[in-house]
């Protein structure tokens, strides 16, 4: 069964079709407004039976891939305000693929699905009942195709035993962890919008809500806390740039401080998700930043010696795809894997189909 899978982020869609083996027979990066065009120009005759689409947010309902329809694109659209950067992107994608090649049967799969079965002393924020019955106030995560994907082909690289603890680290210009069991999500660093857990590219990350809401007395209208919040924060705001191969490159103090706030909380932030899985025996590194920047595995690694990680240098620095990076002996196993959401959408896909 041959799949089309669209992965959009907040500026950009990744086009790939791959065939009934995974073996990738196109692939095409274009821009959310040319997404019709592009897929036209990409398929011409070639033979697809469906297409997978990477949608951020599922809200509470949506916790399965699911085909596409009227009634679950309108319940996307009323998930925009989750997700203002990543889900309109990813609505307009699926009307216009809808558009061009009506003939295929679409696939909703969902970066919120793998962990909608979060243990409820992981998903439940301390708010009162009220609030979270009339809202549906819990944490949902993100980046769960990724977490699911890496996790998964982690186990098969390091060749890991049944119930082995992985923390998975995506690390891109959006970042969240994962502990991960038995391919099972136990907590998650992102909560009810990608805007909680570790420092990024222009997000935040998380912060006291009681800086939060004394800013809005201090004049500071929502809107324009939520975009700065949204765009304005994280690296960008340390360092006076969002692209992590800068700070990693420039010697100036704003960039020293940046990079040691980011590392202090991803290894915080680690620490905690192998409290959740109950010990770590296996630590993943996947997206653009935990791919391809040694320095930033080597940096979380020496803050993590204390619970055994411990990485060969030549195979931190020397890495190109997936490969095993842990120091002969190492009490727990690391690796990096290349992030391939496109895998895992394309399964879900068929699994949603009964393929």
């Amino acid at each position: 069964m041959r799949v089309l899978t669209v992965n959009t982020g907040s500026s950009s869609v990744k086009l790939r079709v791959l065939d009934a083996d995974d073996t990738p027979l196109a692939t095409v990066d274009t821009v959310p407004d040319d997404v019709g065009p592009a897929v036209t120009a990409m398929l011409g005759d070639q033979p697809v039976d469906a297409v997978g689409h990477r949608v951020v947010h599922g809200g509470p309902h949506h916790v399965d891939p699911e085909v596409v329809d009227d009634a679950l694109l309108a319940d996307l659209r009323e998930l925009v305000p989750l997700s203002r950067l990543h889900q309109p992107v990813a609505v307009a994608a699926i009307e216009a693929v809808r558009a061009v090649r009506p003939d295929l049967t679409a696939v909703a799969c969902f970066d919120t699905a793998f962990h909608a079965g979060l243990p409820p002393a992981a998903a439940t924020y301390a708010l009162p009942a009220r609030w979270r019955e009339r809202f549906g106030l819990r944490r949902f995560g993100f980046h769960g195709l990724s977490h699911a994907y890496a996790a998964r082909r982690a186990g098969t690289l390091l060749g890991l035993a049944s119930g082995a603890r992985i923390v998975t680290c995506h690390l891109g210009a959006g970042a969240s962890l994962a502990a991960v069991r038995d391919g099972t999500s136990l907590d998650t660093t992102m909560g009810f919008t990608p805007l909680e857990g570790l420092v990024m590219a222009t997000r935040s990350g998380s912060v006291d809500p009681g800086l939060v809401l004394w800013l809005v007395r201090q004049g500071i209208a929502p809107e324009e806390l939520h975009d700065a919040l949204e765009r304005e924060s994280g690296l960008r705001a340390l360092a006076g740039t969002a692209d992590m191969r800068e700070v990693l490159a420039s010697d100036d103090a704003d960039a020293r401080l940046a990079l040691d706030v980011y590392l202090h909380r991803l290894a915080a932030a680690v620490a905690g998700m192998a409290a959740a899985a109950g010990g770590l025996d296996a630590l993943v590194f996947t997206g653009g930043v935990g791919e391809h920047a040694p320095p930033i595995r080597a940096g979380a690694a020496e803050r993590l010696a204390f619970l055994g990680v411990a990485l060969d240098a030549a195979a931190n620095e020397g890495a190109r795809g997936d490969a095993e990076l842990s120091a002969p002996g190492a009490r727990v196993r690391c690796a990096v894997v290349a992030a391939r959401e496109d895998l895992e959408m394309a399964r879900q896909a068929r699994a949603a189909m009964g393929a």
